[in-house]
């Protein structure tokens, strides 16, 4: 399938090194993804500089903040040994406290940015790789420090130095979320001209897309996005180019996809810009990339890493069926296979990621709500048995699963009968009997749909037992059950069915 763990650029040494820079880049990505199932928030990204595992750059101690002064006053002064200083003070400034210090010293970012802006391609890069560092701090102060630099970070963008790129880009992601301020001043000096810009002329490199991707799913997750920042990517050709990278690549891997689901997932929440989306193909993509994903899962494929892909499609799956029209439903959607996928899915995720298996549900019942073809898809493809079998699972996902099934019989009476036929009956009657009230209300209401739909029906639920569980409720259940149960007892299963 697809490989999401890779190394960005050529280790510069190969054996033990390169092995251990994967190994930080596998852990990096593993607490990255954690972060991002469990919040969706905003999470800065330290890209590692795979020259560290270099002889030259290695320190016998960790740098600390005097380490970082001391580096501080040599670079003042030209000398054959800049370079290597350079390198040192960035490791340095991996140290929250050096961060500190660092900034606090007259002239400190001007020294880096002079740096950034002089001949030196060399002195260029290890100054970027200092703002990087800095960048990733956890201190508000120190990332808006490093705003002297940001205009010449959102013009280097367009440079030809990929990995100087991914640098800015990275660096650029991890400081616009801090605060409002420095937000408007990135704004205001054109960040999303410039990243639309850079996705245009690096469409073909995957890695600098990928930082690009997380740089966009920053700024659309900082505060107050959805009423400035939102409309003016909506309004540029950022969408565009996010949905040429909704394709993983065999090689690269699934990270540059992720990004970019991401960022179309935050465009989705402002239904406003739905249509526009729409009329792009989104909504044909993300279904259609889902139908390849919920195909490599049926087959046993568990990638680690393919639930980050799998939940931004859904939610802007689910989030654009609301603003689309209903007979253009199937032609914006694509395959009636996606039923098929989803179900997939849905059973794959249950019980390792229930919340994903419940936001799958939630899909299908969106489909379902709309599509009388979508709801035949579940019966000629026999995807109802597997359903049924999850009305026992709790979290959430039985009550979807049965307003799924609400769906399905709500469109034809011949559905009604169909459902029957693969054994809903006997299921209806089990959740009659949980204390889920939620469960047991949704269950009238099905059952009210079945009974009414063909005599045969309501004889069958006689015969399955269903009359005493029907008089429990009526005499047990709260107001609104009592009066479903009665309704159905006095209107639709009369005595002589007994």
């Amino acid at each position: 399938m697809w490989r999401l763990n890779k190394v960005r650029h050529k280790a510069g040494r190969q054996g033990d090194s390169l092995d251990e820079f994967r190994l930080k880049r596998r852990e990096q990505e593993k607490a990255l993804r954690q972060a991002r199932r469990q919040r969706q928030l905003v999470s800065k990204r330290l890209l590692l500089n795979e020259d560290e595992e270099q002889p030259d750059v290695t320190m016998d101690t960790t740098p600390g903040e005097q380490d970082v002064v001391s580096l501080f006053h040599k670079l003042q002064h030209s000398g054959p040994e800049k370079q290597v200083q350079l390198k040192a003070l960035s490791k340095a400034l991996r140290d929250p406290s050096a961060q500190l210090t660092f900034i606090k010293q007259e002239n400190s970012l001007h020294l880096l940015v002079g740096l950034l802006t002089g001949s030196n391609a060399q002195y260029r890069l290890q100054a970027v790789r200092c703002l990087h560092e800095l960048s990733h701090s956890p201190h508000s102060n120190v990332t808006a420090a490093c705003l002297p630099a940001t205009p010449y970070l959102l013009t280097y963008l367009s440079g030809p130095s990929s990995k100087f790129t991914e640098l800015c880009l990275y660096t650029l992601g991890n400081i616009c979320p801090d605060s409002e301020v420095v937000t408007e001043k990135l704004l205001a000096q054109g960040i999303i001209p410039a990243l639309a810009s850079c996705m245009e002329s690096q469409r073909y490199n995957l890695a600098v897309m990928e930082a690009a991707g997380f740089t966009v799913s920053q700024l659309l997750q900082t505060k107050g996005a959805a009423q400035k920042i939102v409309p003016m990517v909506l309004a540029s050709s950022l969408p565009t180019h996010l949905l040429s990278v909704l394709t993983p690549d065999p090689q690269f891997g699934l990270a540059p996809a992720i990004e970019c689901a991401w960022c179309l997932h935050y465009l989705t929440c402002s239904t406003e810009g739905n249509r526009g989306l729409l009329s792009q193909g989104t909504l044909l993509q993300c279904s259609s990339l889902l139908v390849s994903l919920g195909g490599a899962v049926a087959e046993g494929n568990r990638d680690e890493g393919l639930e980050l892909l799998v939940c931004p499609l859904l939610r802007c799956v689910g989030n654009l069926l609301s603003s689309c029209p209903v007979e253009d439903l199937s032609s914006r959607v694509g395959d009636i296979h996606l039923m098929a996928s989803l179900c997939a899915l849905l059973q794959a995720y249950l019980h390792s990621r229930p919340a994903l298996a419940r936001e799958t549900a939630w899909v299908i019942n969106n489909l379902t709500a709309h599509s009388i073809e979508f709801c035949s898809a579940l019966l000629t493809l026999n995807l109802v048995p597997g359903l049924i079998q999850l009305l026992h699972f709790s979290q959430g996902i039985n009550t979807m699963i049965l307003r799924i099934l609400a769906n399905v019989a709500h469109k034809k009476k011949e559905f009604c009968v169909q459902l029957v036929e693969l054994g809903l009956l006997p299921a209806l009657c089990a959740t009659l009997k949980m204390a889920d009230q939620e469960m047991v209300t949704l269950s009238l209401e099905v059952l009210y749909m079945f009974v009414v739909s063909s005599p045969q029906v309501a004889e069958a639920f006689v015969r399955e037992g269903g009359l005493p569980l029907l008089e429990a409720i009526q005499y047990h259940g709260d107001g609104g059950m009592r009066r479903r149960a009665t309704y159905l007892l006095e209107q639709h299963l009369p005595s002589n069915y007994t």
